[in-house]
């Protein structure tokens, strides 16, 4: 696939995303990703880019989960080019004997990728334009239009009533259940979630990105338009990205507040680090990522570069492991995915019994909520990020749904649990009120 390139100096052209943005909103398939810049210690190792928007679907593939990872792989060998899209958490029925019954309120497709007409990156301080060749002509003339986009403060919604699929009673009747299984030795780990949502909501997209962006300055922000069907992401997560022949998987668990006093914010950042409740979730996790690994990874390849390293972002302190290792380069880059799919940071383990436990507990099917968002790329790496701390919506249904969870251990102590939920859901309410 022959794309042209052509890359302006930002600082001439000064072609901001917020404009580019708006602009974009005259396309059915939109996915921009973010990094920004309170995120860039998360990035500082293994980021490459900015920003990115890819807007125009030339080709698209829409698949129910059952063989939907088959499907991209062949899609992938169809269009080497660039390709942006997500997966839900709702193929792990695609990967193991598990099916997902609960409701699901929003109806995204299961899988979704697309070929864009035009992709846009910025990184350094210029902005690059890689546009399929029969749409080159149309460069200097978008470049024009995105310019002359007037922004305006965006109100971020209507008059929208959040209100949670569960009771605090229902949740420590759930969470119970769950240390139940713990003490009974059927899993260790279980990352169990709650959904908020709000009905007859209609809501400015850009506007509650923005908001939401602003609030919490992620590393891995997303914003995805899919005709009627949004969503507005501000992860601080990564899943796992290629590099050449490396894999990088950067797994978060382990979470504490912000404090407006910055030695009080110190010491709770400190107190994090060493607390062994945290420090047991992440690690579990790292353990069930280097196995997931090492289904692909050259032998001895395995390694944990950071272990519980605190990563402080303006609404919360995270501990986020980083796990590496090196793949032959004939390794299909769909399967490498797939065996670390869905993510252990959001599942538990063992993965595939805590998996069958949040179908029984949970209350609504999670769908893109905890699955992942990203792009391949010509040359055959990829990046893909956690879908939490976002929200979703479905503008003809006009329902709006964001879900918040957290690791259930043996430790566990079932109100501090529920409050680190409404620790996480605080933003996301925010961004949805004026």
């Amino acid at each position: 696939m022959i794309r042209i390139s052509k890359t302006i100096s930002n600082e001439l052209a000064k072609i901001s995303k917020e404009q580019a943005l708006g602009w974009a909103q005259q396309f059915d398939e939109i996915i921009f990703l973010e990094s920004n810049k309170d995120g860039q210690a998360v990035q500082e190792k293994y980021g490459e880019i900015e920003a990115v928007l890819a807007v125009g679907a030339h080709q698209i593939l829409s698949a129910a989960s059952h063989g939907a990872f088959e499907k991209l792989k062949h899609f992938r060998q169809k269009h080497k080019d660039y390709l942006f899209g997500y997966l839900s958490y709702d193929l792990k029925n695609d990967i193991e004997d598990l099916s997902s019954k609960n409701p699901d309120h929003l109806n995204f497709p299961e899988l979704f990728f697309f070929q864009p007409k035009k992709v846009i990156l910025w990184k350094n301080d210029s902005v690059e334009f890689l546009y399929m060749e029969e749409y080159k002509a149309e460069i200097e003339k978008d470049v024009q239009e995105i310019r002359q986009v007037k922004l305006k403060s965006e109100t971020p919604s209507g008059n929208c009533q959040i209100s949670s699929r569960l009771s605090k009673e229902d949740y420590f009747e759930k969470v119970s259940n769950v240390l139940k299984h713990i003490y009974r030795g059927d899993i260790y780990e279980v990352n169990y979630c709650q959904e908020f949502y709000a009905e007859d909501c209609d809501i400015n997209t850009i506007g509650v990105y923005q908001k939401l962006n602003q609030i919490s300055q992620a590393p891995f922000a997303s914003y995805i338009k899919l005709s009627d069907k949004f969503l507005l992401c501000a992860s601080p997560e990564r899943f796992v990205k290629k590099q050449n022949n490396k894999i990088i998987v950067q797994p978060i668990k382990g979470t504490a507040r912000r404090l407006s006093d910055l030695a009080e914010d110190k010491k709770l950042a400190e107190s994090l680090v060493n607390d062994p409740k945290e420090r047991a979730e992440n690690i579990m996790i790292v353990d069930l990522i280097r196995n997931d690994l090492s289904k692909n990874a050259v032998k001895g390849s395995v390694h944990v570069e950071e272990l519980c390293k605190v990563y402080s972002f303006k609404q919360v302190h995270q501990l986020i492991s980083t796990v590496v290792c090196t793949v032959d380069r004939d390794d299909n880059d769909v399967d490498i995915i797939r065996n670390l799919f869905p993510m252990g940071s959001m599942t538990g383990a063992p993965k595939i019994s805590a998996m069958k436990i949040i179908e029984e507990e949970e209350e609504t099917k999670r769908g893109l909520y905890s699955g992942a968002v990203g792009y391949f790329n010509p040359e055959g790496d990829f990046d893909f990020n956690v879908v939490i701390r976002s929200i979703l919506y479905n503008a003809t249904k006009k329902y709006v749904s964001f879900s918040v969870g957290s690791a259930i251990t043996s430790l566990s102590v079932i109100e501090n649990e529920y409050e680190e939920c409404l620790l996480k859901a605080k933003a996301l309410k925010e961004a949805l009120t004026n």
